[in-house]
């Protein structure tokens, strides 16, 4: 039915993870077809690591001046914004398939968006929007590629991997219990701690703790990540990074904000614990530590 399929989600990494699924689902209802992702500039390289992702692009304005020019059969625009909308549509594109919102009259195709109640996992609200063209998928986990090669010196290591920040500050652990974390890590089960990240923010810490923060691309981060035994993350983009390379994570998560709960955004996959609270600063450092020991000495039932 289609022969040439774009694909839009141009905002932050950890939700275009998420979307991963989806886009699977799409190539195996029309393996004919060529996949284009457009994607921000910061997940252009991310992007490629998809395994079903024929071509790769950056949304931005000379991409959309030329969109007629490549002549689409179809388009799923999965963030929602008029200006994608405008875009499809000015291009031509016959079948346009996205949420009915930010001039959603565009659209032929399109979904009530409800994904802000957070009664389910964004995962599965992506993959009801490609069924509107007859996509769907049995396996649910976002997956990428990522080169063996890098920090393969690490192969065989016990590495926890920390990730001290979220976009948001509202689902923010303190990080002077991260920072204590850590140091407890590295003191009583003398595994290697790394510290991750891509923040603004300084993490001043010592000991033998390997700060990494601001020091890996996307991908780069993700084969680091591959080789950590567990990451421990807020909700964030290196966990769901970190659970799309197969790494357990132990994610700290509120669970009284509609929308912003583990139910919605959680790590995907096996092995994966979630911690939650009404309030963060609930949860203590022992707490977590006493999750992550039991992990480390590989126990099930935590």
């Amino acid at each position: 039915m289609f022969n040439k399929i774009l694909i839009v989600r141009n905002d932050r990494f950890g939700e275009f993870l998420l979307n991963i699924p989806a886009i699977s689902a799409l190539k195996k209802a029309y393996p004919q077809a060529r996949l284009v992702l457009a994607v921000s500039p910061e997940v252009y390289e991310l992007a490629s690591a998809v395994e079903c992702v024929d071509e790769a692009a950056v949304w931005n304005e000379q991409f959309r001046k030329g969109l007629r020019k490549q002549k689409f059969d179809a388009c799923v625009v999965l963030n929602p914004s008029k200006e994608a909308h405008w875009a499809c549509f000015r291009a031509g594109i016959p079948v346009r398939v996205g949420y009915d919102r930010k001039w959603g009259f565009l659209l032929t195709h399109k979904l009530k968006d409800t994904k802000c109640q957070g009664a389910r996992h964004e995962v599965e609200c992506n993959l009801e929007l490609v069924s509107l063209i007859g996509a769907s998928a049995s396996d649910k986990i976002p997956k990428i590629n990522v080169d063996g090669n890098l920090f393969k010196e690490l192969a065989g290591e016990k590495i926890v991997a920390i990730h001290p920040f979220t976009s948001d500050p509202v689902k923010q652990w303190p990080v002077e219990r991260f920072k204590e974390l850590a140091l407890r890590i590295k003191r009583e089960l003398g595994v290697k701690v790394i510290i991750v990240g891509l923040s603004q923010e300084d993490f001043d810490i010592n000991e033998g703790i390997v700060n990494m923060v601001n020091k890996t691309y996307l991908v780069e981060l993700a084969a680091l990540l591959k080789h950590c035994s567990l990451l421990i993350s807020c909700d964030s983009g290196p966990m769901h990074l970190a659970a799309s390379v197969g790494t357990p994570v132990i994610a700290l998560f509120r669970n009284d904000l509609p929308g912003k709960t583990a139910k919605r955004w959680g790590p995907r996959g096996e092995g994966h614990m979630v911690i939650e609270s009404g309030n963060l600063a609930d949860i203590s450092v022992e707490d977590v530590f006493n999750r992550v020991s039991l992990k480390l000495l590989d126990k099930t039932n935590i």
